[in-house]
C-alpha cells in the first residue's frame, strides 16, 4: 500500500497547521495542576475509599498461612482482598505473573492482597497487620550464572529469534580483519514520575476504571478477561498519563485490585503502588549480555556480522530483543542474530522505551566503534561505508526511506567531528580528558490501526474523539493539528477527548508507532467528514476546499459550520496499512554525537553537549517532537552512566527500588543539546507522510557517550553502567 497522492490534493501537503512547532494545548492544564491523573478524579467520583497493596516478602515459593483478622479488625477497614477470597481470576494477555498472586508466589512484590480503609493512613497501617508465612523456594536471580544454560527463545512466525543468512561461520573466520567482544547491560526501570494508579466504580455488574495506562483497548479486554466478565462491561478512562516509558502498555495489579477492592466494599476505591512496588512488581527493562561478531576486509567492508543475546524473565516470559537492529542496519552478506531466554525468578521483564534497540544498540554502536578503531577508519566513515538501502536479509526489500548516511555526515559537520582527536586520550581542558563520540540510531516504523470519530457542530468547531492516550508526548496537540488541516481549521476550533474505551479504538502510545498511525486514523476519520459535508451542502465532495473555516468549490463559499445547522454530523473511520510490510521495509534513523569530560584524577564523566540528527518522516510537530528526542536522550544518558537495578541475587529483589537508590539524570547532568530533523517525507508510512520518533531519541546514545569516553580516555568499558570506578584505576598517568 502507497498513501500517496497527487501533488497538491492531500489537505496535509498544505502545511498550515501541520508541520508547526506549536505550543501544546495540553500544557497549561498541566501547569495549573487542573489536568486530572488517574488517582485524582475526586470531582466525578464521590465517597472514595483508599486501598494499600501488599506485596510478597519473598521471590519464589508459596503462602502457607495468611491471617488477615487483624487487619479487618483495624480502625476505618473497609475490606481485605485476597486471592482465596477473590474468586477466579484469569491472566490477561499482557502479562506474564499474575496480578494477585497466592498461594504461588512468582517473584517478590508480587501482590497478595489488598486493604481497603476509609483512608489511605488506616489502609496502610492495617496493611502491616497482616501476618505472612512462606514456604520459601530456591530462586535463580543471576543471569550470568544462568547463561550457559539458557534455551533459545522461543520464535513465532512473524518474529523469528534466531536468524541466519549466509555463512557466518565460515566468513568470520576468514575475515582478515576480526572483532569478538562481550557486552553487558543491567535491568533498567521506568522509573516515571506519575505511579501506576487506578480508582474504581461499579455500578451494577458495570465497571468504570480510570486508571494511568499506555494502550486503552488492549487493557479493557485484559481487565474484563481477569475479571471474567464481557469486555462491554469494562470502561476505562485515562485521559492524562503523567509517563509510561513502556511500562504502562499492560494492566498492572493497580488496576485490578481497585477493581476487586470496590467490588468487596461497595464503594468506589482507589489505588496507588508506592514507588518500591512500582520496581519491583511492575515491569522493567531486563537485563543482558551480549556477544557480537564482525568480521571485514582489510578496506572495511563487512563481510560477516553476528549477534548474540542472553535475557532473562519469569517462566513463560519474553526475551530481550537486543539484536533485531543488527538484522537491519549495515550490510553484510553473511549474517546471524540469536537470542537466548533464561528463566529469572525475579519481577516481570518487559517493554521498556525502544525495547531492544536501546540495549542492542548499546553494545552493536560500541562493537562498530572497535571495528573501527582495528581498522584504522574514522568511526563515521566506516559506518558509511557499510550502509545498505535494502534489507541485507532478504535485497528484495528496499526501504521506503533511508538516510542513515546524511544524519552521520550532517551531524559530523555541524558537531564539529573533524576536531576530534585520531589518538584517544590526548585532549585536555584543564582537569578534564576530553573526548567524542558517534553512534548510528536505529528504530522501526511500526504502524499501527487505529481508528477516530469527528464531529462538526453548527458554531465550526470539530471534536475528535479518539482512545488514544497522551503520556506526555503531545498527542492532543498533533491531532487537533491534523483535524485544524484537514477540516480548514484554526486549531483553537478544534476539541480533543482522549483515552477512554467509550472512544473509537485506537493505535494507543508505545512502539513509537502512536503519532504517524492515530493521526493517520484522524486523517482518515475527516476524509468522512469532509465527504458528509460536501454532501450536506450539495457540494462536490472531490472539488471542495476547506479553508478559513469555509467550504469552497468554483465561485461558492459557505460557512463549515452551516453544513451541521440542522444538526451535528459525525463520521467515523480506521487507517489500515494492509501488506505494507512485505514489501519495503519501514525504519527511521539518526545519528548521536556526544562530547564528554572524564576527570584525570577521579573518572567522574561529565557530559558536554549532545546532537541528534534524526531521519523520521515528516514531523507533525517540530517542539513536541523535539522535546521526545531530548528525553530520549537524557534517558540514554542515565541508561550509560548511572542507571542500575540492583539484584539481590540471595532473595531475588531490586535493592535500590526507589528515586533515591535508582539515580537518573538531573538538569545539572545535561548540558547542551540539539536536535536536527532531515527534511523528510515518507508516502509509504501513512497518508502524514510520518514515521514515530519517540524513541529514536534514545536508540544509540549509551553507546555514543560509551565511544566518547573511549575517545576521551584510551579506556574501552563494555558493562554498563560506566561510573568512576571502573574507569579511575585505569586512567592514564598524565601530569
Amino acid at each position: 500500500m502507497k498513501f500517496d497522492t497527487p501533488a497538491g490534493t492531500n489537505p496535509i501537503d498544505r502545511l498550515r497547521v501541520v508541520g508547526h512547532p506549536l505550543d501544546r494545548i495540553d500544557g497549561r492544564f498541566k501547569t495549573t495542576g487542573t489536568a486530572p491523573y488517574a488517582y485524582e478524579h475526586h470531582e466525578a467520583v464521590p465517597n472514595q475509599a483508599y486501598g494499600h497493596v501488599v506485596g510478597a516478602g519473598i521471590a519464589k515459593g508459596r503462602i502457607t498461612r495468611m491471617d488477615t483478622a487483624e487487619a479487618r479488625r483495624a480502625p476505618g477497614v473497609l475490606a481485605v482482598v485476597t486471592a482465596e477470597t477473590a474468586g477466579s481470576l484469569a491472566k490477561g494477555d499482557y502479562n506474564t505473573a499474575k496480578l494477585l498472586g497466592g498461594p504461588e508466589i512468582q517473584h517478590y512484590h508480587q501482590a497478595i492482597a489488598l486493604v481497603v480503609a476509609e483512608t489511605f493512613e488506616q489502609a496502610r497501617a492495617a496493611g502491616s497487620l497482616i501476618h505472612v508465612t512462606y514456604d520459601e523456594a530456591e530462586g535463580a536471580f543471576d543471569l550470568a550464572e544462568e547463561k550457559d544454560g539458557a534455551p533459545d527463545a522461543p520464535s513465532k512466525p512473524e518474529s523469528p529469534m534466531q536468524t541466519s543468512v549466509g555463512d557466518f561461520a565460515g566468513a568470520f573466520a576468514a575475515a582478515p580483519v576480526q572483532l569478538d567482544a562481550m557486552y553487558e547491560t543491567p535491568d533498567h526501570a521506568h522509573a516515571m514520575i506519575e505511579p501506576h494508579a487506578s480508582m474504581a466504580l461499579w455500578e451494577g455488574d458495570e465497571l468504570t476504571l480510570w486508571t494511568s495506562n499506555q494502550m486503552i483497548d488492549w487493557s479493557t479486554g485484559d481487565v474484563a478477561k481477569t475479571l471474567g466478565i464481557p469486555k462491554e462491561k469494562v470502561r476505562l478512562i485515562s485521559p492524562y498519563v503523567g509517563g509510561g516509558f513502556g511500562g504502562k502498555l499492560f494492566v498492572r495489579a493497580d488496576a485490578i485490585l481497585a477493581a476487586l477492592g470496590a467490588r468487596a466494599a461497595g464503594r468506589p476505591v482507589k489505588v496507588a503502588l508506592p514507588r518500591p512496588l512500582m520496581f519491583n512488581n511492575t515491569t522493567h527493562r531486563p537485563a543482558t549480555i551480549q556477544r557480537v561478531r564482525i568480521g571485514a576486509t582489510s578496506d572495511g567492508h563487512i563481510t560477516a556480522i553476528g549477534h548474540e543475546s542472553w535475557s532473562g524473565d519469569l517462566p513463560g516470559g519474553s526475551p530481550e530483543v537486543a539484536t533485531q537492529q543488527t538484522r537491519l542496519l549495515y550490510a553484510g552478506a553473511n549474517r546471524m542474530t540469536s537470542l537466548k531466554l533464561a528463566v529469572l525468578d525475579l519481577p516481570e521483564g518487559n517493554a521498556m522505551r525502544a525495547p531492544g534497540e536501546a540495549p542492542g544498540l548499546m553494545a552493536l554502536e560500541v562493537a562498530m566503534d572497535e571495528m573501527a578503531e582495528k581498522l584504522g577508519l574514522d568511526p563515521v566513515a566506516f559506518r558509511v561505508l557499510n550502509d545498505t538501502q535494502v534489507d541485507p536479509e532478504d535485497p528484495s526489500r528496499p526501504f521506503s526511506q533511508r538516510q542513515l548516511v546524511q544524519c552521520l555526515e550532517t551531524g559530523a559537520e555541524r558537531f564539529g567531528w573533524a576536531n576530534r582527536a585520531k589518538t584517544p586520550g590526548t585532549v585536555r581542558d584543564g582537569r578534564w580528558l576530553v573526548g567524542m563520540g558517534v553512534a548510528s540510531a536505529f528504530r522501526n516504523n511500526q504502524v499501527m490501526s487505529s481508528g477516530a470519530r469527528v464531529r462538526l457542530d453548527a458554531e465550526g468547531v470539530v471534536t475528535v474523539e479518539t482512545d488514544m492516550t497522551d503520556i506526555g508526548t503531545g498527542s492532543y496537540t498533533i491531532i487537533a493539528q491534523t483535524a485544524a488541516e484537514m477540516m480548514g481549521l484554526p486549531i483553537d476550533r478544534i476539541a480533543v477527548s482522549l483515552g477512554d474505551s467509550s472512544f473509537p479504538v485506537s493505535a494507543g502510545s508505545g512502539g513509537q508507532w502512536g503519532a504517524n498511525s492515530a493521526t493517520a486514523g484522524v486523517y482518515a476519520a475527516c476524509v468522512k467528514l469532509r465527504e458528509a459535508v460536501a454532501r450536506k451542502l450539495d457540494l462536490d465532495a472531490a472539488a471542495a476546499v476547506f479553508e478559513d473555516g469555509m467550504v469552497r468549490v468554483g465561485n461558492t463559499s459557505v460557512a463549515l459550520g452551516d453544513a451541521a445547522r440542522d444538526g451535528e454530523i459525525v463520521a467515523e473511520d480506521t487507517i489500515e496499512f494492509g501488506d505494507l510490510d512485505k514489501t519495503h521495509q519501514q525504519s527511521t534513523f539518526g545519528g548521536h554525537f556526544v562530547e564528554v569530560g572524564v576527570d584525570a584524577a577521579t573518572g567522574e564523566v561529565r557530559i558536554r553537549r549532545m546532537l541528534a540528527v534524526c531521519a523520521a518522516g515528516r514531523i507533525i510537530n517540530p517542539k513536541s517532537a523535539r522535546s521526545q528526542v531530548i528525553g530520549g536522550m537524557v534517558m540514554g544518558a542515565g541508561s550509560t552512566l548511572m542507571e542500575h537495578l540492583v539484584v539481590d541475587k540471595r532473595r531475588g529483589f531490586f535493592v535500590n527500588h526507589d528515586l533515591a537508590g535508582y539515580e537518573v539524570p538531573v538538569h545539572a547532568d545535561i548540558p547542551h543539546q540539539e536536535v536536527i530533523f532531515l527534511d523528510e517525507t515518507d508516502p509509504m508510512s501513512s497518508p502524514m507522510k510520518a514515521k514515530g520518533v519517540g524513541e529514536l531519541g534514545i536508540c544509540g546514545v549509551g553507546a555514543a557517550v560509551a565511544n566518547a569516553i573511549h575517545n576521551a580516555t584510551g579506556l574501552r568499558v563494555r558493562q554498563y553502567p560506566i561510573t568512576l570506578e571502573k574507569l579511575i584505576d585505569r586512567l592514564p598517568d598524565v601530569a
